[in-house]
């Protein structure tokens, strides 16, 4: 969840490139990332969740107040080819897609929207165990869930009950305020407010392997005219080419 508007035009295609580091006797993953491409995007659309759809095209919840919706966009062009305009009285946040099911949380709120990805009709409704939405992931098999805290869920997609919940910690510290998630390579990828950092965590015991650092994805925005950006926040990632785009 972001704090105060965050009005991005482009969406960017970063490589990754690794360094490592040992902590407590773990092997720490330290990336940079270097801009591969850029793309336009809607500068009033407060990105919250992201995932790609395939066809370069990209699945986006955006959140705010009487602007919240969940839409379909063309990479390449930033062109909105579907839209579903949310309540006014809701903030939309973390998007993931679970089969045929977009499923969408909600800042401030225990419950949960299903939509239709061939149309982005509303098709069900759903409440959670996190004490409110903020990111939202899936390997296929369990939904991954955060809720701003240090906490990563794991949430049953069909009851969307608590499976376990996993404290993130980093060097003995816990890591707070997790947002938008991804799932990638076995791992769960975190925005991490305020910082412009994406924390690469374990699923299986909640620990930080690795942090991915964007600073200098920032300068290159605030270069660009951007000069309105709280935080960065969304990931997506396309499986097939091996590409990741925030």
């Amino acid at each position: 969840m972001d704090t105060l508007p965050r009005l991005i035009s482009v969406f960017c295609l970063l490589l990754v490139s690794s360094n490592t580091l040992r902590a407590f006797q773990q092997t720490v993953s330290i990336d940079t990332i270097t801009v591969v491409n850029v793309f336009p995007h809607d500068p009033q659309a407060f990105t919250q969740g992201l995932l790609y759809a395939g066809n370069d095209s990209l699945f986006e919840s955006t959140g705010d107040y009487g602007k919240s919706s969940v839409r379909k966009v063309a990479l390449h062009t930033g062109k909105v080819e579907k839209l579903q305009k949310m309540d006014d009285s809701l903030f939309g946040e973390g998007l993931t897609l679970h089969g045929d099911r977009l499923i969408q949380v909600a800042w401030l709120q225990t419950n949960g929207f299903i939509y239709d990805p061939k149309n982005l009709s509303e098709i069900g409704t759903f409440n959670h165990d996190m004490k409110d939405g903020w990111g939202l992931a899936t390997d296929g098999k369990v939904l991954f869930g955060s809720d701003g805290s240090s906490s990563l869920y794991k949430i049953d997609p069909q009851t969307f009950k608590t499976v376990s919940k996993q404290v993130v910690y980093y060097k003995g510290h816990q890591v707070h305020f997790l947002n938008e998630l991804e799932y990638i390579n076995g791992e769960v990828w975190a925005n991490v407010i305020p910082t412009d950092c994406i924390a690469r965590i374990s699923p299986n015991d909640g620990l930080v392997v690795g942090w991915i650092l964007l600073q200098s994805l920032w300068k290159e925005l605030i270069e660009a005219g951007n000069t309105d950006i709280n935080v960065l926040n969304g990931i997506a990632w396309d499986a097939e080419q091996e590409r990741i785009f925030a």
